[in-house]
Parts: C-alpha cells; structure tokens; sequence
C-alpha cells in the first residue's frame, strides 16, 4: 500500500496500491477494447433500480476472456495491466497460434511467465484444468458453473475458492462468502488467487474520488422525513423507532433469510454463508 504526506485532512487519511513493479504498461491493446456507456444504475427504460451510481470518469471496456475455449494451446504472459473495470488485474496472453487475449491475472503474476488451459494441465499457479484433478485444500478461482459455460465464480481482486472435497461426481468449494458450495467435477477453474488483494485496504480519503468512481453519496435514513423512510422524521437525533431494521421501502433486513426457497441452486448449497455474529466464529 502506498500512503501520503499528509498536505491536506483528506490526503492524511488517503491510501493507493502501489502499481510500481507490478503493472508493466498504461497502454491497452487496442483491439481488445471498445467503448460504450455504462448503465448507472439503470434500467432499459430508464428508472433507477440501483442507487447511489452515476458519474464518473469515462471508462474503456476491456474484453476479457472468461470462456477460456482455446485448450492444449500453451500461452505466455506479455504485459500485466491495469483494468478500471475489475478490482484484479489482468494480463495480456500471446498463445503460441498468434492469439492475443486478455485473462484475469493470478497473484504474483510476471510477464514471460505461461498458462496452459487443459484436461492434463500441470497443477501451477494459472493453469486451467478440471476441478476432479485438483486436491483438495488447493486455491481456485475463474471456476465454471456448468461445463462449458465460462468463469462464474471467484473472480474479484483477492478472490478465491478452496477444494474441500471431491465426491459423486461433484467438487465441494468453499467460497469467499463462507458459503460450501457443489460444483461439477467436470468444470474447469484456474489454479491460485485473483491478483491484487489489497484493493479492500484502500482508503478513499475524500468524497471526490468515491464521484470519480461513478459512486454517488448515501443519505442515513434517520436524517430524512417521515415519508422518505422508515427511520425519518423527530426533533433532532433520533433512534430508528422500529423493531426491526428497514429498507426506505419497509421491507425489513436484518435477520430475514433473503434467498429465494425455490431457486435453482439451492441443492447444490452444502452450507449457508455466514452472516451477522456467526461471521466471526467462521473458520
């Protein structure tokens, strides 16, 4: 992490990851890129359904391959880059057919280090291979959900998933929510951690650099009126006044279980995530 001289109250607080040794270019490839304008937060008929986005500075969408459907052809490593788009960064792969892609870089990534994407793939950091070769107690990430259908899961900045076990044809992962999950035997996951995982210990340090990230300002419900929210309105500082804690629209969130008790998933959840003061005593 890098951290400031403190010349002004938000530069004292404020900290970056530190790209030096780390990135080896400012410069995407220009035919893996393209423009466009982001959602904000809404929908296609423009009605906000995710608060607090909008804004921002202008971002180039890099495309990166998530399908990772060039397989037994080995790929060397060109430069390591920056993606605003993602909390990991990711590398620009050569495969040895002239093929240039973007992948998600695993940690400790170096330019010149390969990647092989195969059913016999050696067990190394970036490999691509099933998960029924893979022992258990190994660090996964970029895994499938269904053969063939792409990385799914374990794909933030730090991210990854821990093999617990392999039995009938399935693989139980542990994921980064806590959450003990069964996934094909037959999905493919890359071997190691997403790469920069001290993006979560960076520190804003000012509400300017939250706007040029495209995140607008949360107002506390207690500091609203009565007809905005639940915990609106009384004369100065008040406690929320409700039994349960709510959303501006009532619906009450702490405590409630929120999954829906048909979805399709739900077989393959081994055990829940942890939540509230159960996080704290999780292994």
């Amino acid at each position: 992490m890098k951290s400031y001289k403190p010349t002004s109250p938000s530069r004292r607080q404020m900290t970056t990851v530190s790209y030096k040794g780390v990135l080896t270019t400012g410069v995407p490839q220009k035919s893996l890129t393209k423009g466009g304008k982001r959602s904000m937060g809404r929908n296609n008929a423009g009605r906000i359904t995710v608060r607090h986005k909008g804004g921002g500075n202008k971002r180039l969408y890099r495309d990166v391959d998530f399908m990772y459907n060039k397989k037994d052809i080995p790929a060397k490593i060109a430069s390591v880059e920056y993606d605003p788009n993602r909390g990991g960064f990711i590398s620009f792969a050569v495969y040895a057919d002239g093929e240039k892609r973007y992948v998600l870089s695993p940690k400790n990534t170096k330019v010149g280090s390969s990647f092989i994407v195969s059913e016999k793939a050696p067990l190394d950091i970036g490999n691509r291979t099933v998960l029924s070769r893979i022992p258990v107690g190994t660090f996964v990430y970029n895994i499938e959900l269904k053969p063939n259908g792409g990385a799914k899961l374990a794909r933030g900045a730090g991210n990854f998933a821990q093999v617990i076990a392999n039995d009938s044809g399935y693989t139980h992962l542990k994921m980064p929510s806590s959450e003990v999950r069964r996934v094909s035997e037959k999905c493919f996951a890359s071997i190691g951690e997403v790469s920069n995982a001290e993006k979560r210990l960076v520190n804003f340090g000012k509400a300017g650099r939250s706007r040029w990230r495209g995140i607008r300002p949360t107002v506390r419900g207690t500091a609203m009126n009565p007809v905005d929210h639940p915990y609106g309105g009384g004369e100065g500082r008040q406690g929320r006044g409700t039994r349960r804690p709510k959303t501006m629209w009532g619906k009450v969130t702490g405590g409630r279980k929120t999954r829906t008790p048909k979805k399709y998933s739900n077989p393959f959840i081994v055990s829940r995530r942890k939540t509230g003061k159960n996080r704290k005593s999780q292994g």
